[in-house]
Formats: structure tokens, sequence, C-alpha cells
């Protein structure tokens, strides 16, 4: 592979992923021609974000439409006191600049919604979640079954969070493991469970290094596992998820399949 592929400076930058065996100089130029979506700048796609630009993702989207707001810094550490009153895309879009300039971001200023979900996901080959609502994700994931791309899910709450990776043609999709009617009834709104500021970082950065190890190829991803972390005591349980065969979204008879 031709060295022209990496500037001079990329290869000063990366150079400790050089020394990685699973990645090396063919690694970090396929990391380089990859393109991901991040859906929310928020915790956990600050944390996604900021690794993922770091690592030298060549492209990455971020899709948001809010504004930072003050109670966001707590644990949305994309942002800062200078960012408050700001659209929450261009004050990403400003800071993973000045942490990789090399790295193409694009600011999407847009609330996710079933009108342009399939059109904002096609120009990437993954996309992470890094939402707040099971409403987005649900049509997030219907997107990514019917456009064959993979989803990475990721949800923090109080001490708490889980992530796992879904691809409906390695294993189930996201509703195979999350049915409507059930986590409507289980879940509320964070802001009244809360949310520890670190929290966040863990799992997003963990969605980061699933990212990187899709795009490469390596290692043993989260396709059919959903980990589960707790912070208060310091654990991670993994539970084994299966594809359901009469899923709304990915079995023969899904709304993707129709």
């Amino acid at each position: 592979m031709s060295n022209k592929k990496l500037t001079m400076d990329e290869k000063v930058r990366y150079s400790r992923h050089f020394l990685v065996p699973e990645i090396g100089f063919e690694g970090q130029c396929n990391l380089k021609k990859a393109s991901i979506l991040i859906a929310g700048a928020g915790g956990l796609g600050s944390a996604s974000s900021l690794y993922l630009a770091a690592a030298g993702v060549g492209r990455i989207g971020i899709v948001d439409s809010d504004f930072v707001d003050l109670s966001n810094l707590q644990r949305q550490v994309i942002h800062s006191m200078n960012s408050i009153g700001q659209l929450k895309v261009n004050s990403a879009l400003e800071r993973l600049n000045s942490i990789n300039p090399t790295v193409h971001v694009d600011a999407i200023n847009e609330r996710l919604n079933a009108g342009n979900v399939n059109r904002i996901i096609s120009d990437y080959t993954v996309v992470l979640d890094a939402t707040d609502n099971f409403e987005t994700r649900y049509r997030l994931n219907q997107a990514c079954v019917l456009q064959k791309k993979t989803f990475i899910y990721g949800a923090v709450y109080r001490f708490f969070g889980q992530i796992s990776v879904f691809n409906a043609l390695e294993g189930p999709c996201f509703q195979c493991a999350f049915r409507e009617t059930s986590i409507n009834e289980q879940v509320t709104s964070k802001k009244e469970m809360g949310i520890v500021s670190p929290i966040p970082g863990v799992i997003g950065t963990l969605q980061a290094v699933e990212a990187i190890k899709w795009i490469l190829n390596i290692g043993d991803p989260l396709i059919g596992k959903l980990l589960l972390f707790d912070g208060l005591n310091m654990s991670f349980q993994k539970i084994f998820l299966r594809k359901d065969s009469a899923c709304p979204v990915c079995s023969s008879n899904g709304i993707n399949n129709s």
C-alpha cells in the first residue's frame, strides 16, 4: 500500500497506531477512508466523536438540532462555556477540528425523523447511536436494516450503561432485542433518572472502540451481545441476544423486507 495515502504529519500523529499489530499502517489508511455518522452531540456523542476524530476516521457526521445549555456541561465534554447558546453540531465541529483538522466533519443541524433518516445515514458506513430516546433509535435501526448498515447502540442512566452492535446481516437488529411495547413501558426520561457525568464517557468510548474494530474487521464485535456496565460495582455483564424470526423490522416478513 502506497505511503502517499497518509501525509508526513499523519504518520507522526498516528505513529502509536502503527505499533499495534491489528492496526498498523494499512489499518490507519482504512480508518482514513471510513465514514461514521454519530446521531447526537450529547454525552455519548462527545466521547465517541472525540476519540474517533483523534483516531483518524476520515469522515465523521454529527447530526443534532439542539443548542448547548449550561446543564449539558456536566457530561457533554465536547462543549465548553464558550459554546453555550451555540448549535451543538457547530460546537462539536469546532472542537473536533481543533483536535484533528485532517478529519472531515459534517455538522448536520437536523432532528432525525421518518422523513430524513434514510437520506442522512446514506453517506456513511457505520451509524453510532448517541441519542437519548427510543423513538429515534427505532428509526435509525429501521434505516440501517434497509440500507444494510451497522448500528452501534449505546445508552446510559445514573451509574449504568449498555452497548451493543447490531447488523441484521450477521445477527439480530436493535428491535429484535428491544421490542417497542416493553421499552416504552420501562424507560423514563433521562431528566427524571439523572446521569453520573463519567458514565457517558465510558460507554461512548466503548462505542468508538467497537466502531474502529468494525471498520478494520478485527477482534470480536458485540454482534448478538449486549454489554452491561455497572459503575457502582465496577462490573461488566454480557447478555447474549438472538435474532427474532418474528421481528417487525428484519425478519422475512418485516417492514424492511416487504
